[in-house]
Protein backbone atom coordinates (compact mmCIF):
# COMPACT_ATOMS: atom_id res chain seq x y z
CA UNK A 1 0.00 0.00 0.00
CA UNK A 2 1.50 3.40 -0.98
CA UNK A 3 2.08 6.33 1.40
CA UNK A 4 -0.60 8.40 -0.39
CA UNK A 5 -3.22 5.73 0.08
CA UNK A 6 -2.41 5.49 3.77
CA UNK A 7 -2.83 9.27 4.03
CA UNK A 8 -6.30 8.95 2.49
CA UNK A 9 -7.27 6.39 5.12
CA UNK A 10 -6.07 8.61 7.95
CA UNK A 11 -7.94 11.63 6.67
CA UNK A 12 -11.13 9.57 6.36
CA UNK A 13 -10.81 8.42 9.96
CA UNK A 14 -10.02 11.85 11.33
CA UNK A 15 -12.70 13.88 9.46
CA UNK A 16 -15.49 11.72 8.12
CA UNK A 17 -17.64 14.75 7.29
CA UNK A 18 -15.23 15.95 4.65
CA UNK A 19 -14.29 12.58 3.20
CA UNK A 20 -15.24 13.36 -0.37
CA UNK A 21 -13.26 16.59 -0.43
CA UNK A 22 -10.21 14.96 1.12
CA UNK A 23 -10.29 11.92 -1.17
CA UNK A 24 -10.69 14.05 -4.26
CA UNK A 25 -7.81 16.28 -3.20
CA UNK A 26 -5.50 13.35 -2.51
CA UNK A 27 -6.50 11.60 -5.72
CA UNK A 28 -5.82 14.76 -7.69
CA UNK A 29 -2.35 15.06 -6.14
CA UNK A 30 -1.58 11.47 -7.02
CA UNK A 31 -2.77 12.00 -10.58
CA UNK A 32 -0.65 15.13 -10.91
CA UNK A 33 2.45 13.38 -9.56
CA UNK A 34 1.77 10.45 -11.81
CA UNK A 35 1.46 12.73 -14.85
CA UNK A 36 4.72 14.52 -14.03
CA UNK A 37 6.53 11.24 -13.59
CA UNK A 38 5.07 9.92 -16.84
CA UNK A 39 6.50 12.85 -18.79
CA UNK A 40 10.06 12.09 -17.65
CA UNK A 41 10.19 8.33 -17.15
CA UNK A 42 10.88 5.45 -19.46
CA UNK A 43 8.11 3.42 -21.09
CA UNK A 44 8.21 0.89 -18.26
CA UNK A 45 7.86 3.63 -15.60
CA UNK A 46 4.92 5.11 -17.50
CA UNK A 47 3.06 1.83 -17.44
CA UNK A 48 3.86 1.37 -13.73
CA UNK A 49 2.55 4.84 -12.80
CA UNK A 50 -0.59 4.33 -14.85
CA UNK A 51 -1.27 1.12 -12.98
CA UNK A 52 -0.76 2.91 -9.67
CA UNK A 53 -3.14 5.72 -10.77
CA UNK A 54 -5.90 3.27 -11.66
CA UNK A 55 -5.47 1.40 -8.38
CA UNK A 56 -5.75 4.60 -6.33
CA UNK A 57 -8.79 5.77 -8.25
CA UNK A 58 -10.53 2.43 -7.81
CA UNK A 59 -9.73 2.38 -4.13
CA UNK A 60 -10.98 5.92 -3.67
CA UNK A 61 -14.23 5.10 -5.40
CA UNK A 62 -14.77 2.09 -3.20
CA UNK A 63 -14.11 4.15 -0.08
CA UNK A 64 -16.59 6.85 -1.18
CA UNK A 65 -19.40 4.31 -1.57
CA UNK A 66 -18.62 2.24 1.53
CA UNK A 67 -20.38 3.08 4.82
CA UNK A 68 -18.09 4.23 7.58
CA UNK A 69 -18.41 2.12 10.72
CA UNK A 70 -16.40 1.79 13.90
CA UNK A 71 -15.17 -1.62 12.78
CA UNK A 72 -13.94 -0.30 9.47
CA UNK A 73 -12.08 2.51 11.19
CA UNK A 74 -10.46 0.04 13.61
CA UNK A 75 -9.53 -2.28 10.74
CA UNK A 76 -7.80 0.60 8.97
CA UNK A 77 -5.85 1.41 12.14
CA UNK A 78 -4.70 -2.22 12.47
CA UNK A 79 -3.66 -2.37 8.82
CA UNK A 80 -1.67 0.84 9.25
CA UNK A 81 0.13 -0.56 12.30
CA UNK A 82 0.90 -3.94 10.73
CA UNK A 83 2.06 -2.82 7.27
CA UNK A 84 5.51 -1.39 8.17
CA UNK A 85 6.42 -4.47 10.18
CA UNK A 86 5.15 -6.97 7.60
CA UNK A 87 8.05 -9.29 6.65
CA UNK A 88 10.52 -6.72 8.05
CA UNK A 89 10.09 -4.46 5.00
CA UNK A 90 10.47 -0.71 5.14
CA UNK A 91 8.42 1.81 3.23
CA UNK A 92 9.93 2.60 -0.16
CA UNK A 93 10.25 6.27 -0.87
CA UNK A 94 9.57 7.30 -4.46
CA UNK A 95 12.61 9.06 -5.93
CA UNK A 96 12.21 12.31 -7.79
CA UNK A 97 13.63 12.75 -11.26
CA UNK A 98 16.61 14.68 -9.86
CA UNK A 99 17.33 11.97 -7.28
CA UNK A 100 17.24 9.26 -9.95
CA UNK A 101 19.55 11.31 -12.14
CA UNK A 102 22.05 11.79 -9.31
CA UNK A 103 21.97 8.07 -8.52
CA UNK A 104 22.66 7.18 -12.15
CA UNK A 105 25.58 9.62 -12.27
CA UNK A 106 27.02 8.19 -9.04
CA UNK A 107 26.75 4.63 -10.39
CA UNK A 108 28.45 5.64 -13.64
CA UNK A 109 31.28 7.34 -11.76
CA UNK A 110 31.78 4.28 -9.51
CA UNK A 111 31.78 1.90 -12.47
CA UNK A 112 34.15 4.12 -14.39
CA UNK A 113 36.52 4.28 -11.43
CA UNK A 114 36.60 0.48 -11.12
CA UNK A 115 37.19 0.06 -14.85
CA UNK A 116 39.96 2.66 -14.74
CA UNK A 117 41.70 0.97 -11.81
CA UNK A 118 41.52 -2.43 -13.54
CA UNK A 119 42.78 -0.92 -16.79
CA UNK A 120 45.73 0.69 -15.00
CA UNK A 121 46.46 -2.61 -13.23
CA UNK A 122 46.43 -4.70 -16.40
CA UNK A 123 48.41 -2.13 -18.33
CA UNK A 124 51.00 -2.05 -15.55
CA UNK A 125 51.21 -5.84 -15.54
CA UNK A 126 51.44 -5.90 -19.34
CA UNK A 127 54.37 -3.48 -19.16
CA UNK A 128 56.06 -5.15 -16.18
CA UNK A 129 55.86 -8.74 -17.45
CA UNK A 130 58.12 -8.38 -20.51
CA UNK A 131 60.65 -6.49 -18.38
CA UNK A 132 60.58 -9.23 -15.72
CA UNK A 133 60.84 -12.04 -18.28
CA UNK A 134 63.78 -10.30 -19.93
CA UNK A 135 65.55 -10.06 -16.56
CA UNK A 136 64.87 -13.73 -15.79
CA UNK A 137 66.08 -14.85 -19.22
CA UNK A 138 69.22 -12.81 -18.69
CA UNK A 139 69.80 -14.50 -15.34
CA UNK A 140 69.09 -17.95 -16.83
CA UNK A 141 71.67 -17.39 -19.54
CA UNK A 142 74.25 -16.05 -17.10
CA UNK A 143 75.04 -19.44 -15.55
CA UNK A 144 78.24 -21.02 -16.78
CA UNK A 145 78.43 -24.59 -18.00
CA UNK A 146 78.86 -27.46 -15.57
CA UNK A 147 82.47 -28.64 -15.50
CA UNK A 148 82.67 -32.34 -16.36
CA UNK A 149 86.46 -32.38 -16.62
CA UNK A 150 88.15 -34.90 -14.35
CA UNK A 151 90.57 -32.93 -12.18
CA UNK A 152 93.11 -35.80 -12.13
CA UNK A 153 93.07 -36.87 -15.77
CA UNK A 154 91.97 -33.64 -17.42
CA UNK A 155 89.45 -35.59 -19.49
CA UNK A 156 85.95 -34.30 -20.11
CA UNK A 157 83.78 -37.12 -18.80
CA UNK A 158 80.40 -35.83 -19.93
CA UNK A 159 78.53 -38.50 -21.86
CA UNK A 160 77.17 -37.36 -25.22
CA UNK A 161 74.06 -39.12 -26.54
CA UNK A 162 73.52 -40.03 -30.19
CA UNK A 163 70.39 -40.89 -32.15
CA UNK A 164 70.26 -44.65 -32.65
CA UNK A 165 68.78 -46.42 -35.67
CA UNK A 166 65.45 -46.79 -33.86
CA UNK A 167 65.20 -43.01 -33.47
CA UNK A 168 65.84 -42.87 -29.72
CA UNK A 169 68.56 -40.85 -28.06
CA UNK A 170 71.13 -43.28 -26.66
CA UNK A 171 73.90 -42.92 -24.08
CA UNK A 172 76.77 -45.40 -24.21
CA UNK A 173 78.69 -46.39 -21.07
CA UNK A 174 79.90 -49.41 -19.15
CA UNK A 175 79.96 -47.46 -15.89
CA UNK A 176 77.28 -46.06 -13.62
CA UNK A 177 74.82 -43.69 -15.22
CA UNK A 178 73.54 -40.82 -13.04
CA UNK A 179 70.04 -39.40 -13.46
CA UNK A 180 68.95 -36.33 -11.51
CA UNK A 181 65.20 -35.90 -11.02
CA UNK A 182 63.64 -32.51 -10.40
CA UNK A 183 59.94 -31.98 -10.01
CA UNK A 184 57.48 -29.11 -9.61
CA UNK A 185 59.92 -26.29 -10.33
CA UNK A 186 56.96 -23.91 -10.72
CA UNK A 187 58.44 -20.94 -12.51
CA UNK A 188 55.71 -18.30 -12.80
CA UNK A 189 57.33 -16.19 -15.48
CA UNK A 190 55.37 -13.09 -14.47
CA UNK A 191 55.89 -9.84 -12.59
CA UNK A 192 54.47 -11.28 -9.33
CA UNK A 193 56.87 -14.23 -9.16
CA UNK A 194 60.19 -12.80 -10.24
CA UNK A 195 62.02 -13.19 -6.93
CA UNK A 196 60.77 -16.74 -6.38
CA UNK A 197 61.59 -17.67 -9.98
CA UNK A 198 65.18 -16.55 -9.35
CA UNK A 199 65.32 -18.71 -6.23
CA UNK A 200 64.07 -21.71 -8.20
CA UNK A 201 66.70 -21.22 -10.89
CA UNK A 202 69.46 -20.86 -8.31
CA UNK A 203 68.33 -24.06 -6.60
CA UNK A 204 68.29 -26.10 -9.82
CA UNK A 205 71.64 -24.73 -10.96
CA UNK A 206 73.31 -25.34 -7.60
CA UNK A 207 72.24 -28.97 -7.39
CA UNK A 208 73.17 -29.71 -11.01
CA UNK A 209 76.61 -28.18 -10.51
CA UNK A 210 77.22 -30.33 -7.46
CA UNK A 211 75.88 -33.60 -8.87
CA UNK A 212 77.12 -33.36 -12.49
CA UNK A 213 74.47 -35.78 -13.76
CA UNK A 214 74.52 -37.58 -17.09
CA UNK A 215 70.84 -36.77 -17.55
CA UNK A 216 68.28 -34.52 -15.86
CA UNK A 217 64.60 -35.54 -15.95
CA UNK A 218 61.95 -33.06 -14.78
CA UNK A 219 58.69 -34.75 -13.84
CA UNK A 220 56.31 -31.93 -14.64
CA UNK A 221 55.17 -28.47 -13.65
CA UNK A 222 58.13 -26.53 -14.95
CA UNK A 223 55.68 -23.66 -15.53
CA UNK A 224 53.05 -22.22 -13.23
CA UNK A 225 50.99 -19.66 -15.23
CA UNK A 226 48.44 -18.92 -12.50
CA UNK A 227 47.78 -15.18 -12.88
CA UNK A 228 47.00 -14.21 -9.29
CA UNK A 229 50.30 -15.77 -8.15
CA UNK A 230 52.53 -15.39 -11.19
CA UNK A 231 50.98 -12.32 -12.76
CA UNK A 232 50.60 -13.89 -16.19
CA UNK A 233 48.73 -16.42 -18.31
CA UNK A 234 51.80 -16.87 -20.50
CA UNK A 235 53.16 -20.36 -19.83
CA UNK A 236 55.66 -20.06 -22.67
CA UNK A 237 57.64 -17.47 -20.69
CA UNK A 238 58.39 -19.96 -17.89
CA UNK A 239 59.19 -22.62 -20.49
CA UNK A 240 61.75 -20.33 -22.13
CA UNK A 241 63.32 -19.35 -18.82
CA UNK A 242 63.88 -22.93 -17.69
CA UNK A 243 65.03 -24.18 -21.10
CA UNK A 244 67.58 -21.38 -21.36
CA UNK A 245 68.82 -22.18 -17.86
CA UNK A 246 69.44 -25.81 -18.83
CA UNK A 247 71.15 -24.83 -22.06
CA UNK A 248 73.42 -22.41 -20.17
CA UNK A 249 74.38 -25.19 -17.74
CA UNK A 250 75.16 -27.51 -20.65
CA UNK A 251 73.54 -30.62 -19.18
CA UNK A 252 71.42 -33.09 -21.16
CA UNK A 253 67.83 -33.07 -20.06
CA UNK A 254 64.23 -33.93 -20.81
CA UNK A 255 60.87 -33.64 -19.09
CA UNK A 256 57.34 -34.97 -18.73
CA UNK A 257 54.39 -32.57 -18.78
CA UNK A 258 52.57 -31.74 -15.54
CA UNK A 259 49.04 -30.47 -15.04
CA UNK A 260 50.17 -26.86 -14.49
CA UNK A 261 52.43 -26.65 -17.54
CA UNK A 262 49.42 -26.01 -19.77
CA UNK A 263 46.32 -24.93 -17.88
CA UNK A 264 42.92 -24.46 -19.54
CA UNK A 265 43.36 -20.70 -19.18
CA UNK A 266 47.05 -20.47 -20.13
CA UNK A 267 48.06 -19.04 -23.48
CA UNK A 268 49.79 -22.09 -24.98
CA UNK A 269 48.79 -25.74 -25.32
CA UNK A 270 51.01 -28.79 -24.99
CA UNK A 271 51.22 -28.92 -28.78
CA UNK A 272 52.34 -25.29 -28.86
CA UNK A 273 55.06 -25.97 -26.29
CA UNK A 274 56.25 -28.97 -28.30
CA UNK A 275 56.48 -26.80 -31.42
CA UNK A 276 58.54 -24.25 -29.52
CA UNK A 277 61.09 -26.89 -28.45
CA UNK A 278 61.20 -28.42 -31.91
CA UNK A 279 61.87 -25.04 -33.52
CA UNK A 280 64.64 -24.22 -31.04
CA UNK A 281 66.26 -27.64 -31.42
CA UNK A 282 66.04 -27.50 -35.22
CA UNK A 283 67.57 -24.01 -35.15
CA UNK A 284 70.54 -25.26 -33.15
CA UNK A 285 69.65 -23.15 -30.11
CA UNK A 286 68.91 -26.07 -27.81
CA UNK A 287 71.80 -28.53 -28.03
CA UNK A 288 71.17 -30.30 -24.74
CA UNK A 289 67.40 -30.75 -24.78
CA UNK A 290 66.42 -34.36 -25.60
CA UNK A 291 62.67 -33.80 -25.35
CA UNK A 292 60.54 -35.04 -28.24
CA UNK A 293 56.77 -35.09 -28.58
CA UNK A 294 56.82 -38.84 -29.33
CA UNK A 295 55.38 -41.08 -32.02
CA UNK A 296 51.89 -41.28 -30.49
CA UNK A 297 51.54 -37.59 -29.64
CA UNK A 298 47.93 -36.37 -29.61
CA UNK A 299 45.43 -34.72 -27.30
CA UNK A 300 44.21 -38.16 -26.24
CA UNK A 301 47.62 -39.76 -25.73
CA UNK A 302 49.46 -36.70 -24.51
CA UNK A 303 52.81 -35.28 -25.57
CA UNK A 304 56.32 -36.32 -24.64
CA UNK A 305 55.81 -40.07 -24.32
CA UNK A 306 59.36 -41.01 -25.15
CA UNK A 307 62.36 -43.28 -24.44
CA UNK A 308 66.04 -42.56 -23.83
CA UNK A 309 68.30 -45.60 -23.89
CA UNK A 310 71.49 -46.51 -22.03
CA UNK A 311 73.66 -49.21 -23.57
CA UNK A 312 77.12 -50.70 -23.26
CA UNK A 313 79.85 -49.92 -25.81
CA UNK A 314 79.98 -51.95 -29.00
CA UNK A 315 82.35 -54.92 -28.96
CA UNK A 316 84.95 -55.46 -31.65
CA UNK A 317 84.98 -59.05 -32.74
CA UNK A 318 88.23 -61.03 -32.97
CA UNK A 319 88.42 -60.75 -36.75
CA UNK A 320 88.31 -56.95 -36.22
CA UNK A 321 86.16 -56.65 -39.30
CA UNK A 322 82.85 -56.81 -37.47
CA UNK A 323 81.28 -55.27 -34.39
CA UNK A 324 78.71 -56.60 -31.97
CA UNK A 325 76.44 -53.84 -30.80
CA UNK A 326 76.42 -53.12 -27.09
CA UNK A 327 73.60 -54.46 -24.94
CA UNK A 328 70.79 -52.11 -24.00
CA UNK A 329 70.96 -52.06 -20.20
CA UNK A 330 68.41 -49.38 -19.29
CA UNK A 331 65.53 -47.38 -20.77
CA UNK A 332 64.38 -44.05 -19.34
CA UNK A 333 60.70 -43.67 -20.21
CA UNK A 334 58.70 -40.45 -19.92
CA UNK A 335 54.89 -40.34 -19.87
CA UNK A 336 52.37 -37.54 -20.11
CA UNK A 337 50.05 -38.15 -17.15
CA UNK A 338 47.67 -35.45 -18.46
CA UNK A 339 45.75 -33.03 -16.24
CA UNK A 340 42.09 -32.96 -15.15
CA UNK A 341 39.02 -34.98 -16.09
CA UNK A 342 35.24 -35.13 -15.76
CA UNK A 343 34.64 -31.42 -16.24
CA UNK A 344 37.16 -30.34 -13.61
CA UNK A 345 38.74 -27.90 -16.07
CA UNK A 346 40.55 -25.82 -13.48
CA UNK A 347 41.49 -28.59 -11.06
CA UNK A 348 39.25 -27.23 -8.29
CA UNK A 349 37.69 -30.64 -7.61
CA UNK A 350 41.05 -32.49 -7.61
CA UNK A 351 39.91 -34.89 -10.34
CA UNK A 352 43.20 -35.95 -11.89
CA UNK A 353 43.73 -38.03 -14.99
CA UNK A 354 45.75 -41.23 -15.43
CA UNK A 355 48.18 -42.58 -17.98
CA UNK A 356 45.92 -43.88 -20.76
CA UNK A 357 45.68 -47.40 -22.17
CA UNK A 358 47.07 -46.32 -25.56
CA UNK A 359 50.18 -45.02 -23.83
CA UNK A 360 50.64 -48.25 -21.90
CA UNK A 361 50.19 -50.25 -25.11
CA UNK A 362 52.80 -48.10 -26.84
CA UNK A 363 55.20 -48.59 -23.93
CA UNK A 364 54.79 -52.38 -23.96
CA UNK A 365 55.35 -52.57 -27.71
CA UNK A 366 58.51 -50.43 -27.53
CA UNK A 367 59.95 -52.41 -24.63
CA UNK A 368 59.44 -55.61 -26.59
CA UNK A 369 61.27 -54.06 -29.54
CA UNK A 370 64.24 -53.22 -27.31
CA UNK A 371 64.21 -56.75 -25.92
CA UNK A 372 64.20 -58.15 -29.44
CA UNK A 373 67.08 -55.86 -30.43
CA UNK A 374 69.18 -57.35 -27.62
CA UNK A 375 68.25 -60.86 -28.72
CA UNK A 376 69.21 -60.04 -32.32
CA UNK A 377 72.62 -58.93 -31.08
CA UNK A 378 73.21 -62.20 -29.23
CA UNK A 379 72.09 -61.25 -25.73
CA UNK A 380 69.76 -63.04 -23.37
CA UNK A 381 66.06 -62.97 -24.17
CA UNK A 382 64.77 -60.98 -21.21
CA UNK A 383 62.99 -57.64 -20.72
CA UNK A 384 65.15 -54.53 -20.81
CA UNK A 385 65.19 -52.94 -17.38
CA UNK A 386 63.53 -49.54 -17.37
CA UNK A 387 62.46 -46.62 -15.18
CA UNK A 388 59.32 -44.53 -15.75
CA UNK A 389 59.00 -40.79 -15.10
CA UNK A 390 55.69 -38.89 -15.00
CA UNK A 391 53.94 -36.20 -12.98
CA UNK A 392 50.73 -37.49 -11.34
CA UNK A 393 51.28 -40.56 -9.11
CA UNK A 394 49.78 -43.93 -9.94
CA UNK A 395 46.95 -45.31 -7.81
CA UNK A 396 49.50 -47.81 -6.46
CA UNK A 397 51.25 -44.98 -4.59
CA UNK A 398 48.08 -44.47 -2.58
CA UNK A 399 47.53 -48.19 -2.06
CA UNK A 400 51.07 -48.67 -0.77
CA UNK A 401 50.98 -45.71 1.57
CA UNK A 402 47.52 -46.67 2.85
CA UNK A 403 49.03 -49.97 4.00
CA UNK A 404 51.92 -48.11 5.62
CA UNK A 405 49.52 -45.82 7.50
CA UNK A 406 47.25 -48.65 8.60
CA UNK A 407 50.28 -50.35 10.13
CA UNK A 408 52.24 -47.35 11.45
CA UNK A 409 49.58 -44.75 12.04
CA UNK A 410 49.94 -41.17 10.84
CA UNK A 411 53.70 -40.92 11.30
CA UNK A 412 55.68 -38.22 9.52
CA UNK A 413 59.21 -39.27 10.35
CA UNK A 414 61.71 -41.82 9.09
CA UNK A 415 60.91 -44.36 11.82
CA UNK A 416 58.40 -46.23 9.69
CA UNK A 417 58.17 -50.01 9.63
CA UNK A 418 57.69 -51.99 6.44
CA UNK A 419 54.60 -54.18 5.99
CA UNK A 420 53.81 -57.45 4.29
CA UNK A 421 53.48 -55.83 0.86
CA UNK A 422 55.39 -52.56 1.27
CA UNK A 423 59.11 -52.22 1.86
CA UNK A 424 59.83 -48.75 3.23
CA UNK A 425 63.04 -47.11 1.96
CA UNK A 426 62.94 -43.45 3.01
CA UNK A 427 60.96 -40.22 3.12
CA UNK A 428 57.69 -38.93 4.47
CA UNK A 429 54.13 -38.19 3.46
CA UNK A 430 53.77 -34.47 4.05
CA UNK A 431 50.45 -33.89 2.29
CA UNK A 432 47.24 -33.83 4.32
CA UNK A 433 45.09 -36.92 4.64
CA UNK A 434 41.37 -36.59 4.01
CA UNK A 435 38.51 -37.43 1.67
CA UNK A 436 38.34 -36.31 -1.94
CA UNK A 437 35.80 -37.44 -4.53
CA UNK A 438 34.46 -40.08 -2.18
CA UNK A 439 37.86 -41.66 -1.48
CA UNK A 440 40.32 -41.35 1.37
CA UNK A 441 43.52 -39.86 -0.02
CA UNK A 442 46.10 -41.01 2.56
CA UNK A 443 47.93 -37.86 1.48
CA UNK A 444 48.41 -39.16 -2.08
CA UNK A 445 46.60 -37.26 -4.85
CA UNK A 446 46.76 -39.78 -7.65
CA UNK A 447 44.69 -40.24 -10.79
CA UNK A 448 40.99 -40.75 -10.22
CA UNK A 449 40.83 -44.11 -12.00
CA UNK A 450 42.91 -47.24 -12.42
CA UNK A 451 45.47 -47.76 -15.15
CA UNK A 452 47.55 -50.77 -16.20
CA UNK A 453 51.07 -49.33 -16.12
CA UNK A 454 52.05 -51.10 -12.90
CA UNK A 455 50.96 -54.55 -14.09
CA UNK A 456 52.07 -54.20 -17.71
CA UNK A 457 55.25 -52.47 -16.63
CA UNK A 458 56.35 -55.28 -14.37
CA UNK A 459 55.96 -57.77 -17.21
CA UNK A 460 58.14 -55.55 -19.40
CA UNK A 461 61.07 -54.86 -17.09
CA UNK A 462 59.78 -51.82 -15.16
CA UNK A 463 61.84 -51.54 -11.97
CA UNK A 464 60.80 -48.18 -10.61
CA UNK A 465 58.64 -45.10 -11.14
CA UNK A 466 59.32 -41.46 -10.28
CA UNK A 467 56.66 -38.77 -9.97
CA UNK A 468 55.95 -35.37 -8.43
CA UNK A 469 52.68 -33.44 -8.08
CA UNK A 470 52.39 -33.72 -4.26
CA UNK A 471 55.04 -31.25 -3.18
CA UNK A 472 55.38 -32.31 0.45
CA UNK A 473 55.60 -36.04 -0.30
CA UNK A 474 59.08 -37.50 -0.84
CA UNK A 475 58.79 -41.13 0.20
CA UNK A 476 60.15 -44.16 -1.63
CA UNK A 477 58.73 -47.65 -1.16
CA UNK A 478 58.79 -50.99 -2.97
CA UNK A 479 55.22 -52.19 -3.42
CA UNK A 480 54.22 -55.78 -4.13
CA UNK A 481 50.85 -56.25 -5.81
CA UNK A 482 49.65 -59.61 -7.09
CA UNK A 483 53.19 -60.93 -6.79
CA UNK A 484 54.69 -58.05 -8.80
CA UNK A 485 57.10 -55.64 -7.10
CA UNK A 486 58.01 -52.15 -8.33
CA UNK A 487 59.71 -49.32 -6.46
CA UNK A 488 57.55 -46.18 -6.23
CA UNK A 489 59.34 -42.89 -5.53
CA UNK A 490 58.30 -39.29 -5.08
CA UNK A 491 60.86 -36.73 -6.19
CA UNK A 492 61.95 -33.87 -3.96
CA UNK A 493 60.17 -30.72 -5.14
CA UNK A 494 61.60 -27.27 -5.88
CA UNK A 495 58.43 -25.14 -5.64
CA UNK A 496 58.69 -21.69 -4.07
CA UNK A 497 55.48 -20.35 -5.59
CA UNK A 498 52.47 -22.65 -5.94
CA UNK A 499 51.69 -23.78 -2.39
CA UNK A 500 50.92 -20.81 -0.11
CA UNK A 501 53.86 -20.19 2.20
CA UNK A 502 55.93 -23.06 0.81
CA UNK A 503 58.88 -20.76 0.18
CA UNK A 504 59.34 -20.68 3.96
CA UNK A 505 59.53 -24.49 4.16
CA UNK A 506 62.81 -26.32 3.68
CA UNK A 507 62.53 -30.06 4.30
CA UNK A 508 60.85 -30.93 0.98
CA UNK A 509 63.04 -28.87 -1.36
CA UNK A 510 65.77 -30.67 -3.29
CA UNK A 511 66.38 -33.29 -5.96
CA UNK A 512 66.48 -37.07 -6.30
CA UNK A 513 69.67 -38.83 -7.36
CA UNK A 514 69.27 -42.08 -9.29
CA UNK A 515 72.31 -44.27 -9.89
CA UNK A 516 71.87 -46.81 -12.68
CA UNK A 517 74.44 -49.59 -12.47
CA UNK A 518 76.07 -51.27 -15.51
CA UNK A 519 73.79 -54.29 -15.14
CA UNK A 520 70.70 -52.04 -15.28
CA UNK A 521 69.80 -52.22 -11.61
CA UNK A 522 69.44 -48.92 -9.75
CA UNK A 523 69.30 -47.16 -6.43
CA UNK A 524 67.97 -43.75 -5.49
CA UNK A 525 68.45 -41.20 -2.72
CA UNK A 526 66.87 -37.83 -1.87
CA UNK A 527 69.04 -34.73 -1.54
CA UNK A 528 67.96 -31.69 0.44
CA UNK A 529 68.87 -28.38 -1.16
CA UNK A 530 69.96 -26.76 2.10
CA UNK A 531 71.51 -29.45 4.24
CA UNK A 532 73.17 -31.52 1.49
CA UNK A 533 74.55 -28.57 -0.48
CA UNK A 534 75.26 -26.18 2.39
CA UNK A 535 72.88 -23.48 1.17
CA UNK A 536 71.47 -20.77 3.40
CA UNK A 537 67.68 -20.49 3.51
CA UNK A 538 66.31 -17.68 1.35
CA UNK A 539 63.64 -16.62 3.85
CA UNK A 540 61.76 -17.96 6.82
Amino acid sequence: MSDNIKDVDVEMDAAPTTEETTAETETKEIEENSTETTDNATDNEVQSDKDAEVSVADLTAEEENAPITEDSVNDDDEDEDEEPAKKGRKKKKRLTREQRKKRRITALISTGAVVLVLAIFFISVAIANPVGVKALLKQASSFTKVDYVNAETGVNEQLVPVKDADGYWTFTTDEEFKVLQFTDVHIGGGCFSQEKDMWAMNAVATMIREEKPDLVVVTGDIAYPVPFQAGTFNNLSATKIFANLMEALGVYWTFAFGNHDTEAYSMYTRKDICEYYEAEIAGGNFKYCLFERGAIASEANGYGNNIIKVKKPDIKNEDENSVTKGEITQAIVTFDSHSYIEGDYFGMAWKYDNIHKEQVDWYAAEMQKLQQANVDNGYENKPVKNLAFFHIPLVEYREAWAEIMEHNGDRKDNQIESTANVEYHYGVRGESDGKKNGQRTYGVFCGLHEDDLFEVGFDNGLQGTFCGHDHYNNFSVSYTKDGKTIRLTYGMSVDYLAYPGIYKEHLQRGCTVIEVRPDGSFDTAPKNYYTDYDVKHEKG
